[in-house]
């Protein structure tokens, strides 16, 4: 190859090294190595003080830098050149021996090029590579090429020569001199541009950082060391591209947010001018820009060791404020930043607490989802990281609306629970952090979503009683879980039980269906039971179809027929249980389908009815477990509860076991252990005990002799001096497990029936309820001696006298245990009646009729049958109650409802308005309850219209549950049985609205007919039932509705067909109702599905010559109900308040009436099916009692009148004017005490008005005043013709009726004047007011 002629120094020869010849291109290459190594050694030999061969060998030192060497294809000569290039510039450092800028620039750039030798390590000339490194890094060579003007590309090509040779084989010398070559160019320079910069950052970007990661490290090192210099540099590249938006100035502007993550990371004084850059990014108006800002800064807030949010608070209320993001995305990625941010940095939970709980309720799916990852995947790594509050969002999306964020929040909590609770990984503080966890997921049983109850099905099977643990440990966890729950948690554990036990019933029942021979009739059972199984189960739809296909391969397959039996037999065990599951996954699996839906859902199914937990060795350990706790050598403190609490909820836990898994218990030692217990003096504990026998003992008597004989005389024991309960127990206990029973029981009725004294009241409870039971167990054996305890006992001795003067306190309910032993035994005495009535189930003595007369008669006289004013208010109450229910309950059976008056009705449906809450309350549940179960005739749900009275909102949304519940039973019921259409007038929830227009025609409160205040009282005790039925108009319901009303018109009230009023209030009623039904429908106009019949108890037979086509309700009354008021709300929030009228002072429901006024927290249905996710509601006993507490005013008057106390409301004269002509009527509220609502009431309240007429009493709903003057009930018995009210003729002697003595009911005197003027051979019970 030819090359340039070498050009000579014009002042002299090149002198070479002693031994070395002139180096020319006419020698070999090998030639040139040679003799330039014994140069490289020279030069290497040389220093700086060396003058004199400095200026011998300056010749040489511009002639190495010729063309000749610069462009030599030879690498180990441009090496070796490079070596003594170096060695030059240190050895006449600080002046180079070249003064040309471009010579300079091509030497430097030589040298950068031979830099490149130091990438292979193991090369032979890797010493002298890094013998040139170290060279000009020690000497600060390129520091020369500062004098150029074009010098910055040289250092780029050296940064990027250095950062692309690096690797891990190098040693950290090497690091070093990189290092010191690169920072004395960026620290002694004139500042850096942006092209070196990149050459610098973009080694940073995670592409490049994944590719050589030592070139990363170089560069962060590199940025540490000089961050001061390169800091303002940093600063005005993201300047320029985040605020004046020039990404045109560096190729690394898209790369602009992980280059500020990863300076951050680096050091983070490297971006001290970049924040406030990134405030004005996060507001940006677009939506992905502040996405992208956001995503940054949520790894530079999150990152472990940042303390970025403390020092830049304004940055960080900026960037919380993006949780607030318009943006989806942004919100997101916020949440998302929350779980890293509550590891890294507790002290910032504060900040975002308020944050998260906005978001925990944000419209987007995904983000409520995220929040409860966030604070789960926190609390899981440390619970202390999430504060009750965080725990407390979780809590609430497990009532999500959406079932992806219920799962989670469910999921989360219960891996908290197991972790904390049931691991106790961090100790008793964090397991009483989340303890509340084990109540609130069982609660969430509650839902009607069957998607929810087997998820908590599943939670409780692996997290809180994990089902593979072995049997003893699981059954502790179990015993001592169940210790721990409230009251709420437990209903909804047991409801779950009671589930899976039916499921099971119905799986065997439909196994037996198999082993019949093939009919019509049986396959229609069969698909009758299939679409009940699939209700319980996901995706009600698909599981049809799923279930359909089952039961054909059951058909089909014996052997799969054989395991699902052994899987449901009451003998399984869960050993067993868990092979048969095992097998039947097993046949029905398909290798080819990886995703298969009919066996996820065969396989939720078999979940659901596998006995996981409790077989017989399972309730062997349980009772070992008992007998500890009442040995007291168990670890029940250890655990966190109390001995006597252990036992006695270990024993409630048999119990419901005992329902559900009753062969389970059949042992001698299980026995002996509850004969033990029935010894305890805990009275719920033998109770408890005595129940396990009642489920559970079937077999004793003939396989058990000994534990028999030690149990009959503790039975005999408990039914005749236990306590009430207890008694109940034990006889049916007896009635149960025994073949003599009746010689049994016997030897406890005849004792019992002699011994009945009703001067000792403490004493009679339990017989009384023993003997109550006994009747109606053995109605057959005991009916008839019963008859005479009822007549000369039970009603003439025990009812019909008042032996003790009750507690003068005024207050309308007391606790359980203040309440006198008389009348707790009036009450016993009450049950008992009924009790005996539903044994014998006929009527043929008329003792039903009799006892309904009583039963009327203390509704009447309010409790006070006697009318010698010695018993209690609150007594009252209980007996008013005690009544009502026991009209209630005689009504479930068909031979008494048939007798059961419309006036009796009436009356007891009238305790729903009771004055006194409690009575409100518990007569509301007990209606419920039983309209539930189908057990209570349709008539009775027309008594929840009356709650829209009731003056507390929480009692006016629990019937409008309840009705909900018993609409939604009802239509669900008809649906699922065929031969549930022959009886639709009995089940089907709109032929309600003929019993409720009569029931609202007999209100007693409806006095005036064409009174506008009464009548948007029946209005909106008619929205009150219609709204809830017209909520769908299913089979043009709505037109049905409105035929049936018409119809109603044209017949006449049975109860009095010949009363032109009691005709016309109806008619009233039946407007009222079409003009509701008109205005809410848009469909009443077509026709009707089917014709109404009319129930004839209430209604007479239509008269064809008779036709009703009068409009009864005035066109101003019609303007008042659709305009005088707003639409009605709904009852949760404030209902109906009425409009001012004038002459009359409308009833305002202040705060203090709406919650101070006796009003109960919550009201709960009692089972699972009816609560609608409310948390646990207050007692009837702990309710606020200022609506049941009496304060007497003084009040002047100008006729000497009986003082009355007045409901808290002010006192004007223009209410007093008004009063005068009659008594208000207060919208909403429950009937007044003694003649008026009990409230308090304020002292200038307690004044005469200034005209000084008198506020008039406020009669009591339902019932009449107790005291009143001769004029007072003259004028009352005068404006009462026609009304409401019934005459009894005294009973003949013959009658059975006698045994009850209905007629010696003692009346007021001055009533007693009154009626025998107007009916002196008989006497009336007045039933209005």
């Amino acid at each position: 190859m030819e090359f340039p002629q070498q050009q000579k120094p014009a002042d002299g020869k090149i002198i070479y090294p002693p031994g070395v010849k002139e180096i020319t291109d006419k020698i070999t290459n090998d030639e040139v190595v040679k003799r330039l190594k014994m140069v490289v050694k020279t030069f290497m030999d040389m220093d700086q003080d060396s003058e004199d061969e400095k200026q011998q060998y300056l010749p040489l030192a511009l002639h190495l830098a010729s063309e000749f060497f610069l462009r030599n294809p030879n690498k180990d000569v441009r090496l070796l050149v490079a070596c003594c290039l170096a060695d030059i510039f240190r050895i006449y450092a600080p002046e180079a021996p070249y003064t040309s800028h471009d010579k300079l620039k091509d030497i430097f750039l030589f040298i950068t090029r031979q830099l490149k030798g130091l990438e292979d390590t193991k090369s032979p000339q890797f010493n002298r590579y890094f013998y040139l490194l170290e060279n000009i890094a020690w000497v600060k060579s390129y520091n020369i090429c500062f004098e150029l003007e074009d010098c910055n590309e040289i250092f780029i090509q050296l940064f990027k020569t250095l950062f692309s040779v690096i690797n891990n084989s190098h040693n950290q010398k090497v690091h070093m001199h990189m290092l010191d070559l690169m920072s004395s160019i960026i620290m002694e320079g004139d500042g850096v541009t942006q092209e070196l910069l990149d050459s610098i950052l973009i080694n940073l970007i995670p592409a490049h950082k994944n590719l050589n990661k030592q070139a990363f490290d170089l560069s962060k090192v590199l940025l540490k060391r000089t961050v001061q210099t390169i800091e303002t540099c940093i600063a005005n590249f993201f300047n320029q591209v985040l605020v004046l938006g020039k990404s045109s100035v560096s190729d690394l502007s898209e790369h602009v947010f992980d280059l500020i993550q990863e300076l951050f990371a680096i050091d983070p004084p490297l971006l001290l001018s970049v924040m406030p850059q990134l405030e004005f990014k996060l507001k940006s108006n677009d939506g992905e820009e502040r996405l992208a800002v956001v995503r940054l800064l949520a790894k530079l807030f999150g990152a472990k060791d940042s303390e970025l949010a403390t020092q830049n608070r304004p940055l960080w209320q900026c960037f919380l404020g993006r949780f607030n993001d318009i943006h989806v995305p942004v919100r997101l990625e916020c949440v998302k930043f929350a779980s890293h941010c509550l590891m890294n940095h507790p002290d910032l939970a504060k900040d975002l607490t308020e944050f998260l709980k906005v978001r925990s309720h944000d419209p987007e799916e995904a983000i409520r989802h995220d929040v409860i990852v966030t604070i789960i995947t926190a609390g899981k790594k440390d619970l202390c990281l999430v504060n009750d509050q965080l725990l407390g969002f979780v809590r609430e999306r497990t009532l999500d609306k959406r079932w992806r964020v219920r799962k989670e929040a469910m999921m989360g909590l219960a891996q908290l629970h197991k972790k904390y609770c049931l691991h106790h990984e961090a100790g008793k503080d964090a397991a009483q952090k989340v303890s509340w966890i084990k109540d609130k997921l069982l609660h969430i049983y509650y839902q009607n979503s069957i998607d929810d109850k087997l998820l908590v099905e599943k939670i409780f099977a692996q997290y809180m009683v994990p089902h593979n643990l072995e049997t003893e440990e699981k059954m502790k966890c179990l015993y001592y879980l169940y210790a721990c729950l409230d009251p709420n948690a437990v209903k909804a554990l047991n409801e779950m039980w009671k589930c899976q036990n039916m499921l099971r019933s119905q799986v065997r029942e439909l196994l037996d269906l198999h082993k019949q021979p093939t009919s019509e009739a049986n396959s229609a059972a069969m698909f009758g039971k299939l679409m009940t199984i699939a209700k319980n189960l996901p995706d009600p739809g698909k599981a049809q179809d799923f279930m359909k296909k089952f039961n054909q391969v059951l058909g089909e397959d014996e052997k799969l027929r054989v395991q699902l039996e052994l899987l449901i037999s009451p003998t399984c065990s869960c050993k067993q249980a868990d092979v048969c599951v095992r097998e039947i996954t097993r046949k029905l699996a398909n290798p080819k389908q990886p995703t298969n839906p009919f066996l996820e859902m065969v396989k939720f199914l078999l979940e659901r009815i596998a006995p996981v937990h409790i077989d017989s060795e399972a309730i062997s350990a349980l009772v070992k477990l008992l007998n500890k706790s009442i040995e007291g050598t168990a670890e029940d403190e250890e655990e966190g509860v109390m001995p006597d609490a252990a036992i006695r909820s270990g024993l409630e836990l048999l119990k419901v076991l005992s329902f559900t898994h009753p062969t389970s218990f059949h042992s001698a030692e299980t026995y002996e252990s509850l004969l033990q217990c029935l010894k305890m003096e805990d009275e719920k504990v033998a109770e408890a005990a005595i129940q396990i026998f009642r489920n559970t003992g079937h077999k004793i008597e003939t396989e058990l002799p000994q534990i028999r004989s030690t149990l009959i005389p503790i039975l005999h024991q408990k039914a005749k001096r236990g306590t009430p309960h207890q008694a109940k127990q034990a006889v049916h206990c007896i009635h149960a497990i025994f073949h003599n029973k009746e010689v049994q029981l016997a030897q406890i009725f005849e004792p019992l029936s002699r011994s009945l004294n009703a001067d000792v009241p403490e004493q009679l409870i339990t017989p009384l309820v023993s003997l109550g039971h006994i009747s109606m167990l053995a109605p057959d054996q005991f009916a008839s001696p019963m008859k005479s305890i009822v007549a000369n006992f039970i009603v003439k001795d025990l009812l019909m006298n008042d032996r003790s003067v009750g507690n003068k306190n005024g207050k309308l309910w007391c606790p359980d245990e203040e309440v006198s032993p008389e009348v707790l035994a009036k009450v016993h005495a009450i049950k008992l009646l009924v009790r005996w009535l539903l044994g014998m189930r006929n009527n043929q003595s008329k003792s039903a009729n009799s006892t309904l007369r009583l039963l009327s008669a203390m509704l009447v006289s309010e409790g006070d049958l006697t009318e010698q004013k010695k018993i209690s208010k609150s007594d009252m109450s209980r007996l008013r109650l005690a009544a009502g229910g026991a009209i209630m309950k005689l009504s479930q059976e068909p031979c008494y409802h048939d007798i059961i008056t419309p006036e009796q009705f009436q009356l007891s449906a009238l305790v729903i308005n009771d004055e006194c809450y409690q009575v409100r309350q518990i007569f509301a549940q007990k209606v419920h309850v039983a309209l539930v179960k189908l057990q209570l005739p349709l008539e009775y749900m027309s008594i929840f219209s009356l709650c829209a009275k009731d003056p507390v909102k929480e009692r006016r949304a629990h019937a409008r549950q309840c009705l909900l519940k018993n609409i939604s039973v009802r239509r669900e019921y008809i649906k699922q049985n065929p031969m549930a259409h022959e009886k639709l007038l009995s089940l089907l929830p709109e032929y309600v609205v003929p019993y409720m227009i009569h029931l609202l025609a007999h209100d007693p409160d409806f006095t005036k007919p064409q009174d506008f205040e009464q009548l948007r009282d029946i209005k909106e005790c008619l929205w009150f039932m219609l709204e809830v039925l017209m909520t769908k108009n299913e089979n043009n319901s709505h037109a049905f509705l409105k035929k049936m009303v018409d119809n109603i018109k044209q017949t006449k009230d049975a109860q009095a067909p010949d009363d032109p009023k009691t005709n016309e209030k109806l008619y009233i009623v039946c407007d009222i109702a079409l003009f509701v039904i008109v205005n809410k429908s848009t469909t009443y106009h077509l026709e009707s599905p089917k014709d109404p019949v009319l129930p004839t108890k209430f209604f007479t037979a239509p008269d064809k010559d008779f036709i009703n086509d009068k409009e009864y309700l005035s066109l101003e009354a019609r303007t008042v109900l659709l305009t005088g008021k707003p639409k009605p709300a709904s009852v949760l929030g404030t209902v109906n308040k009425p409009l001012s009228v004038t002459g009359k002072r409308p009833y305002n429901r202040t705060a203090g009436s709406e919650t101070g006024s006796n009003v109960s927290g919550h009201s709960e249905p009692s089972s699972p099916s009816g609560n609608k996710g409310r948390e646990q509601g207050t007692d009837a006993s702990e309710t606020g009692a200022s609506e049941n507490e009496e304060n007497p005013v003084i009040l002047l008057s100008v006729t000497p009148a009986k003082t009355e106390p007045v409901k808290n409301k002010e006192v004007n004269s223009e209410q007093s004017a008004a009063g005068n002509a009659s008594a208000e009527r207060g919208k909403k509220r429950a009937a007044p005490a003694d003649g008026s609502e009990n409230m308090h009431q304020s002292p200038e309240e307690n004044q005469p008005d200034e005209v000084g007429a008198p506020v008039p009493p406020k009669p009591r709903r339902g019932r009449p005043p107790k005291s009143q003057t001769p004029g007072s009930t003259e004028k009352s018995s005068e404006a009462k013709t026609g009304g409401r009210g019934r005459k009894r003729a005294a009973p003949t002697p013959e009658s059975p009726g006698e045994l009850l003595e209905a007629a010696n009911i003692k009346v007021p005197k001055q009533q007693k004047d009154t009626e025998a003027k107007k009916t002196p051979a008989q006497r009336q019970m007045d039933l209005q007011r």
